[in-house]
């Protein structure tokens, strides 16, 4: 069993409440515009794996240590990490061919700042947008994801709402 925490769209904003809620993760995976490595590297003090892609407002360190995808397994479950990959009936140029290809059974994403979880029944596979955690942005919540992966089974999916973005930030 291995217990998954989400987040994307940090754009550099660090919040002590990340640490509360991935104490208990084994796994975080963040989607994109990182903004400041810094926050990769306090994610990795938290938990003992930290997976981490590049966004379209990243630069110096994290695109310089983050690609743009990343495919791995879990458990029994195979994972496509991305920023910009759409959703089900609406993916980015190529998502859906890479997901039909790589077998992907669960696709993360973020960029839209819009939480969204939805099932591509067609593709058989869960696509997970965490929302975004950072202040910047339109975005009314401020969110993450968390999920436990147990063999091929995916549960537990937690959405956790942190506040409304401060102003002026």
């Amino acid at each position: 069993m291995t217990r998954i925490g989400i987040l994307s769209d940090t754009h550099g904003c660090w919040d002590d409440r990340f640490a509360i809620h991935f104490a208990e993760c084994d796994e975080v995976w963040h989607a994109g515009d990182i903004g400041d490595y810094a926050i990769i590297e306090q994610l990795q003090a938290l938990v003992p794996k930290v997976r981490a892609v590049s966004g379209n407002v990243d630069n110096g360190m994290a695109r310089r240590k983050c690609n743009e995808l990343e495919i791995f397994q879990v458990e029994k479950v195979k994972i496509a990490l991305t920023h910009i990959g759409g959703y089900p009936g609406k993916y980015a140029p190529g998502m859906k061919r890479l997901i039909q290809e790589n077998n992907i059974q669960l696709m993360v994403d973020g960029h839209s700042h819009i939480l969204k979880v939805m099932m591509d029944h067609e593709l058989q596979c869960l696509h997970i947008n965490p929302g975004a955690a950072g202040y910047y942005g339109w975005q009314k919540t401020r969110t993450l994801v968390r999920l436990t992966i147990d063999g091929s089974d995916m549960r537990d999916l937690e959405v956790i709402e942190l506040a409304k973005p401060r102003l002026n930030q």
